[in-house]
């Protein structure tokens, strides 16, 4: 549960009076808030806490939004955000807003072995093996504008971090994708980083022998591309909305085989949500276990390859 001092995307369209026109729970299409839009084509995830306009290919944080919305600095919308709604920062609980091309805005103080409490309920909530993070993330220190700030960190390809804590999703420059190139003739192709360590976690394997390209943003696909065309076979494991379903299509044309790996979790939005729901349900005694799955009904897997 967030902080009562942390605004949300949704309740800080709430307070200018703009409404989702569909509501589906865990997210909310609205008529864009910046520019003109008679089709609901800007979307607010609320467990991710992250807003992406359809129309324009652009998204992010709420401190993005404010800025976009305000046309003001980064500064700026951090003081909007705490003297209108209590925006909650301190070292306890760490926000991060997303810095893409934001010259200097977040100084990287220290980069140490991901060992913080905090940090480390955080990929428990996630349902995150620790062991499997320690090998792929670092725990990252930073200030903006002197305050400090700390996240669980992942490196991508041009030395920029994804920046992930309880509260928030963000990233510094440069944006990249991550690579982890094995010699292998099939590739498999992730999102973010958390749908990475999810399927690590699935496997229970921190070093699969197959190549791996996580894009760090669906925007970074055109990136991953040089990465990808040598593969025979790419496993997709994108999210299910329609972003992800656009971005499988678009990669028939540059590799033998694509094969979708979302069909193994079509009932959950991403690979995270499905191992989260997966796991939990592990952990619960047999009997319970037995009625969740009869009154979900869970469909029989449709024939496939699944890793």
């Amino acid at each position: 549960m967030k902080n009562s001092n942390y605004i949300s995307i949704k309740q800080y369209l709430e307070n200018k009076g703009i409404s989702p026109v569909k509501d589906r729970g865990y997210y909310g299409m609205y008529l864009s808030p910046l520019r003109n839009d008679s089709n609901p084509s800007f979307k607010v995830d609320y467990d991710k806490d992250l807003w992406y306009d359809f129309g324009t290919n652009e998204g992010g944080s709420i401190v993005d939004l404010v800025m976009k919305l305000e046309n003001c600095s980064l500064a700026e919308a951090l003081r909007q955000l705490e003297n209108s709604f209590s925006f909650h920062r301190n070292d306890t609980l760490p926000i991060s807003p997303k810095l893409e091309s934001r010259e200097s805005a977040l100084t990287i103080t220290d980069i140490k072995p991901l060992a913080h409490p905090a940090l480390l309920d955080y990929l428990k909530e996630r349902s995150i093996n620790a062991d499997i993070a320690k090998q792929h993330c670092s725990e990252i220190h930073y200030s903006i504008a002197d305050k400090p700030y700390f996240a669980v960190g992942f490196r991508n390809d041009a030395g920029g971090w994804e920046l992930r804590n309880r509260y928030f999703k963000g990233s510094t420059t440069p944006k990249n994708i991550t690579t982890i190139n094995n010699g292998n003739n099939a590739v498999m192709l992730f999102e973010g980083f958390i749908d990475f360590l999810s399927y690590l976690s699935l496997k229970q394997n921190a070093s699969p022998v197959i190549d791996s390209a996580i894009l760090n943003s669906i925007a970074n696909l055109p990136k991953a591309i040089p990465f990808l065309q040598p593969h025979q076979t790419i496993h997709a494991f994108l999210d299910n909305d329609e972003a992800g379903k656009r971005a499988v299509q678009s990669l028939s044309p540059i590799c033998k085989e694509v094969i979708d790996q979302s069909v193994f979790y079509r009932d959950h939005k991403d690979l995270n949500d499905y191992w989260r729901d997966k796991s939990n349900l592990q952990k619960q005694p047999e009997k319970n276990r037995a009625a969740v799955l009869i009154k979900r009904q869970v469909p029989t897997r449709k024939k496939g390859r699944s890793l």
